[in-house]
């Protein structure tokens, strides 16, 4: 995906997030985000886009602390996020190609890492305010999600950090049902995750190309999107499914 159509998902997503949190209400429970009301999703949602929002518009090329978060709720609170998200979405639409800052995952740039991970931040939590509503959240666009499923097993999961480690090798395939070209091969040990895109679409009748993976996760790609965030179950689990508990227990990003 393009630099544009990550802002645009990003200026699109935001906009929605607002929207489902403002008809929640801030008091209201967020089911995809345990001990969450809507007000601590929007507290940290906005914290995160002025935390990006730095990097670029002022050039930090290392780390820089965030800004807390705000002592404000209601319409003070959603009109604070709607400012933080415009800016952010101004400020990575204007920006020079080759701006230098901060980064923390592989990318062509520091503006196409900034324009990609917040454009997938900013969608997770958009289905997390959706959640404080009840209902299915609105689909997420599936070459969207490919991408999203690509930095997560390949980018966060291939650091050293990721905590999801096996005793003895593990293999666990991910694979898209409606995407031939959407399969993951993740070779799970001791050490942190190695994630190879590709491999065989899988049919019914071909058992010998699973013989080396212990478990598969499977289903339309959009929902393996929110599975793999832990925003939604597994839509199939064949094979050992303690590598799916294993990866619900252990995959997490957390701020800190």
């Amino acid at each position: 995906m393009e630099i544009r159509e990550f802002v645009e998902t990003l200026d699109r997503e935001g906009r929605s997030l607002a929207t489902a949190a403002e008809k929640a209400g801030v008091d209201a429970e967020v089911p995809t985000c345990a001990g969450w009301q809507v007000r601590d999703l929007v507290r940290h949602t906005g914290m995160v886009h002025r935390w990006a929002t730095a990097f670029v518009a002022e050039g930090h090329t290392s780390y820089h602390p965030d800004g807390g978060l705000p002592d404000l709720d209601h319409d003070a609170l959603l009109t604070w996020f709607r400012d933080g998200h415009r800016r952010l979405v101004d400020t990575l639409s204007d920006a020079s190609p080759d701006v230098r800052c901060w980064t923390f995952l592989p990318a062509p740039s520091p503006l196409a890492f900034w324009a990609r991970r917040q454009a997938h931040e900013t969608t997770v939590h958009r289905v997390d305010a959706e959640s404080a509503l009840g209902g299915e959240p609105t689909a997420v666009q599936p070459d969207f999600a490919v991408d999203g499923i690509d930095e997560l097993l390949s980018g966060f999961h291939g650091r050293d950090r990721s905590k999801i480690r096996t005793e003895e090798p593990r293999v666990l395939r991910v694979r898209a049902t409606d995407r031939a070209d959407a399969v993951w091969t993740v070779r799970l040990s001791s050490e942190a995750p190695f994630t190879e895109r590709g491999g065989h679409p899988h049919t019914d009748t071909d058992t010998d190309q699973n013989a080396d993976v212990d478990c598969e996760l499977a289903g339309p790609v959009a929902g393996l999107y929110l599975a793999l965030w832990n925003r939604a179950p597994f839509p199939t689990v064949t094979g050992d499914a303690s590598l799916a508990t294993l990866w619900r227990e252990r995959s997490a990003i957390t701020w800190s």
